[in-house]
């Protein structure tokens, strides 16, 4: 798989996005659990049809784009296909010596924005710490590890030395990136809604968002059409969080905020991804519907 990477990090981003167009699509038609979901996700959220056709090859694109920027060398800086808008909200936060807290959905192309932090801010403020998920086949464990661990980027596995991980980098005044949509493992969420339906939502956000010194922003890395590279695009978070214990508000104060960044692009948000699944021990004890 990595000879295959390797191969198809050599191709142009406009020809890699085509072919991601066409997996999108076979992917859709092949796999009859993946169209349920996608169709369940994108019609509880109330997408438009162009928006979800758009987001059905949109979805390929997310994985056939891996390729350039995983294996992308150093020396072939992202500057000139990507950019920022919104940069001086990062300027404001580390002229206050802020830890920054880039809380992205899954949407568009979300590597590149820590990617561009890295290239950009990470000599003069410090690395960018971001949370993944370790993938479950060992080959590719080490595919993702590798390929994630660039100068001024660092990754976090999302356990409980992870999430310290990422407190003791924004103590520091350092940057972190976070999916506040993904699915936490079991007692580390809790249910709020999600686009009028609920779903096993991730404390972690709120609580990193509540940390002294830290400056949350809402990101969302956009995919440009044929190929033209990539806006990062950057908003204050302007939702209230509760004080104290009041972990479900918090969580859905979150989940409110990402409803208004999918909402902007609804056509690069990955409505397949199984949002509403629960964790394993919670399953039978809570009636999602």
């Amino acid at each position: 798989m990595a000879t295959l990477f390797r191969w198809l990090s050599r191709w142009p981003l406009w020809l890699l996005h085509a072919l991601g167009g066409a997996l999108g699509w076979l992917s859709y038609a092949l796999s009859p659990s993946y169209r349920r979901r996608f169709k369940a996700n994108a019609a509880q959220a109330g997408v438009s049809r162009p928006a979800f056709r758009a987001a059905v090859a949109e979805a390929g694109r997310l994985i056939t784009e891996l390729p350039a920027l995983w294996m992308r060398p150093e020396s072939q800086p992202l500057a000139g296909r990507a950019r920022w808008q919104g940069a001086e909200l990062i300027a404001a936060a580390h002229a206050r010596g802020d830890g920054i807290l880039f809380l992205t959905p899954h949407m568009g192309c979300f590597e590149v924005a820590a990617q561009l932090y890295a290239e950009d801010y990470a000599s003069r403020h410090g690395p960018i710490t971001v949370m993944y998920r370790p993938a479950r086949k060992p080959w590719l464990q080490d595919l993702v590890a590798t390929s994630r661990e660039r100068t001024g980027l660092a990754a976090a596995p999302a356990t409980l030395a992870g999430v310290r991980q990422l407190i003791r980098a924004l103590r520091r005044g350092e940057a972190v990136g976070l999916l506040p949509d993904q699915v936490p493992p079991d007692e580390m969420g809790v249910w709020a809604p999600f686009f009028g339906r609920d779903a096993y939502t991730m404390t972690l956000a709120a609580r990193l968002a509540r940390e002294p010194g830290v400056t949350p922003l809402l990101t969302r890395a956009e995919r440009l059409p044929h190929g033209r590279g990539y806006v990062v695009h950057l908003a204050p978070f302007d939702e209230p969080l509760p004080a104290g214990a009041a972990q479900a508000e918090s969580a859905a104060a979150v989940n409110r905020a990402m409803e208004r960044v999918i909402r902007t692009c609804p056509q690069q948000y990955l409505w397949g991804y199984d949002r509403y699944k629960s964790p394993r021990s919670t399953a039978a004890g809570h009636n999602k519907d």
